[in-house]
């Protein structure tokens, strides 16, 4: 069964914040030694042509001892820069939705399943996904959690390759003895207002899960029957009815 209660988290810095980290960010920093051997090698990482140009590898922030594994698209231009996932504008709602679950960034782990930025933030080539694919499967080994949520199409992807994010959002399905829900990428919610009401409906559905209470499955809406005319309608009144 997933899940990490029997784990210890023994916390030790990997490498130093860079100057500019702001305070609050600086404990997001401390890495289970579990993690080490898979960081520097993500550090080092030459696979994809992604490595020519960025500034910090972006390998995942979180105790190794999490239930909960949030897995995103790619890093931005500023978790480029300081070698943190999600500490733009999206990490800021990020930690909006975790705390209308009663549940902060120390107690939950996340990643993309791209690790390092891709130029002028354009969406991760296949290439590269499959590039980085073996270091995601390491890190779900490792942390084992009981409940991922994906975060965008490109992480949703993986474990729902025939998905659309607008129809199954929400809707979480067992897979590999754990629970896996996909839901939007915060980015989407800061640029289409209406969907923050329905990111924060999503995220509320996350803690039954933890508990490895079922969702209700949704059904799909019964069909509408189609209008029929009366035989005498004239043919303009018609194709308005059908």
């Amino acid at each position: 069964m997933p899940g990490n209660s029997a784990r210890s988290a023994v916390l030790m810095p990997l490498s130093g914040p860079p100057p500019n980290a702001p305070a609050a960010l600086r404990p997001l920093y401390e890495v289970d030694d579990t993690f080490v051997p898979l960081y520097e090698t993500i550090a080092d990482c030459p696979n994809c042509p992604l490595a020519r140009n960025r500034s910090r590898t972006v390998p995942g922030s979180g105790p190794i001892t999490a239930e909960l594994m949030f897995v995103g698209e790619a890093p931005g231009q500023r978790e480029d820069e300081l070698g943190l996932p999600f500490v733009g504008r999206s990490g800021q709602f990020l930690d909006e939705l975790l705390a209308g679950i009663d549940l902060t960034r120390r107690e939950v782990y996340v990643t993309n399943v791209v690790k390092c930025r891709p130029p002028d933030n354009r969406d991760p080539e296949f290439a590269e996904i499959e590039a980085c694919g073996d270091y995601l499967e390491q890190q779900i080994e490792l942390i084992n959690p009981r409940v991922i949520a994906t975060l965008g199409r490109f992480s949703m992807a993986r474990w729902f390759p025939d998905g659309r994010i607008s129809r199954i959002h929400g809707q979480s399905k067992r897979i590999d003895e754990r629970y896996v829900i996909p839901m939007y990428h915060p980015a989407a919610a800061l640029r289409n207002g209406s969907l923050r009401d329905v990111m924060h409906a999503d995220f509320a559905k996350i803690p039954a899960l933890l508990r490895g209470d079922p969702l209700p499955q949704a059904t799909p809406p019964a069909p509408q029957p189609q209008a029929v005319a009366p035989p005498s309608a004239p043919v303009e009144q018609t194709e308005r009815l059908l």
